[in-house]
């Protein structure tokens, strides 16, 4: 893989000007645009207020993990009795995992069923009955709460474009279907309880995966590094370089024209993170968990893993990562792709896991999965084709692991719980998913309006949905 740790001047300010999101931001144009969106907020839905009541001296960090392209969940976790497993075969047709290969799993509860987990995924099913993963199901973007009468009906909202990538992919993040938004649920978090990292430079928003909308808040924008470190400028030899010193001095002049100031201001701050940053991770204890170094997802989490290591001298509380896997959208040759993004998935999470029990922070991160919606129960021929709810796996010592959550669908094409091919309509929100997410993290439940605007109009009780302490 290809290092992306040095950039061009031009390419390092493109970089800087998505990553300067430090709390407090200084520059005037954030200024700005902060002020607007508070404004708009205050109208629309109260005041906000900070930090949820949670005491400062605790760390918590919140890791997403999202499988673009719409994973097929209906692989991941399948199931094994004498009654549901003939459902699944017979419907899936060639997408069906053989019964003896599923790797059974004994949940702590029962709804009648018993279940397996796939294949490749032997790593997380040691960690589901070791307590510290959990399984939630069905899992959706809506905007209410929906039926398979009021779906065929459209006597119910439904999301907007409900089965395309890039719209669903930004309802997940944004957990508010119904409202085009600029921040997502993690922006607005990190907006309430900023105040818990005090002066820290660097944003609570960590993105280990490029640009997006799930950890854009109002005041509070996303800080973006590569697996390798933070980006930082090239073409200079080093920092006593003469060229180097005619820059920073540029950056470091008191201009007065607005934009002048506030590009520079952005600069500075850019330059001045990546020496932090680089500065901490070269001293900091090498970690001696593994990880498969050709898998990026795996050395995504490695820096989130080198990240939290040396949070105390970043001055960090709290922190919210985002990374990210591709290649979900299996329209053809499933068996075979799936089993390899699968097997990716176990070890990679379960490499991060180790990591956070080495660092002795195991209670205090919580990694969980998203993506952009599930799959088709029915084979298009070799693959499924985009569907809606989807289960969903949560990771970490403060979790009520080795349980499954929800209403697992009936495998029933056209039943109570399908639009139509397998596509499950979900008994959970995203709201609620996340919301419960949150609440450990730190939110308040009286600030959790401004966070889900939506959570209201689910059922109650139900909006945490217990599967973390």
């Amino acid at each position: 893989m290809t290092d992306p740790r040095t950039y061009s001047r031009r390419s390092f300010l493109t970089q800087a000007c998505k990553a300067v999101g430090a709390i407090g931001i200084s520059s005037t144009v954030w200024n700005l645009r902060a002020i607007a969106a508070a404004a708009n907020d205050a109208m629309r839905m109260g005041p906000v207020t900070s930090a949820g009541g949670v005491s400062a001296g605790d760390f918590k960090a919140l890791v997403c993990l999202f499988l673009y392209g719409g994973n097929d969940a209906n692989n991941l976790l399948v199931p094994t009795d004498a009654t549901n497993y003939p459902m699944y075969s017979a419907a899936r047709g060639g997408l069906a995992l053989p019964q003896s290969s599923l790797l059974g799993i004994t949940p702590a509860t029962s709804d009648g069923r018993t279940y397996g987990l796939h294949p490749s995924l032997s790593e997380l099913r040691n960690l589901f009955a070791n307590g510290k993963l959990a399984i939630q199901t069905n899992v959706g973007t809506l905007v209410a709460p929906v039926t398979r009468s009021t779906y065929l009906n459209r006597t119910v909202a439904l999301p907007p474009q409900l089965f395309s990538h890039a719209d669903q992919q930004t309802q997940w993040q944004t957990s508010w279907p119904d409202s085009p938004q600029g921040s997502g649920w993690g922006g607005r978090m990190a907006d309430l309880l900023s105040s818990l990292n005090g002066t820290a430079q660097v944003s609570m928003n960590i993105s280990l995966n490029g640009s997006n909308v799930f950890e854009v808040g109002n005041t509070v924008a996303p800080y973006q590094i590569s697996p390798y470190g933070a980006p930082g400028l090239s073409g200079f030899n080093g920092t006593t370089d003469p060229g180097y010193l005619a820059y920073n001095s540029i950056v470091n002049l008191p201009y007065t024209n607005l934009f002048e100031r506030a590009f520079a201001q952005t600069t500075r701050r850019a330059i001045d993170n990546s020496a932090l940053i680089t500065s901490a991770l070269a001293s900091a204890t090498a970690l001696s968990t593994s990880f498969n170094s050709n898998s990026y997802l795996a050395s995504q989490l490695q820096m989130v893993a080198r990240m939290i290591g040396i949070r105390s001298k970043l001055g960090m509380r709290r922190q919210v990562y985002f990374v990210a896997a591709g290649g979900f959208d299996t329209h053809g040759d499933q068996l075979v792709e799936q089993s390899q993004l699968m097997a990716d998935l176990s070890q990679s999470l379960n490499s991060f896991y180790n990591a956070t029990v080495e660092l002795g922070v195991a209670n205090q991160v919580t990694t969980f999965t998203a993506s952009d919606f599930g799959r088709t129960l029915l084979t298009n021929g070799s693959g499924s084709d985009h569907g809606w709810g989807s289960h969903h796996l949560v990771m970490g010592g403060d979790v009520r692991g080795g349980d499954i959550y929800g209403k697992f669908p009936m495998l029933t094409v056209n039943g109570s719980d399908d639009t139509d091919d397998g596509r499950w309509i979900p008994t959970t929100a995203v709201d609620q998913y996340a919301a419960t997410l949150a609440k450990w993290f730190g939110v308040a439940d009286g600030d959790m309006g401004t966070v889900f605007p939506n959570l209201s109009r689910f059922a109650q009780p139900g909006t945490y949905l217990g599967f973390m302490n």
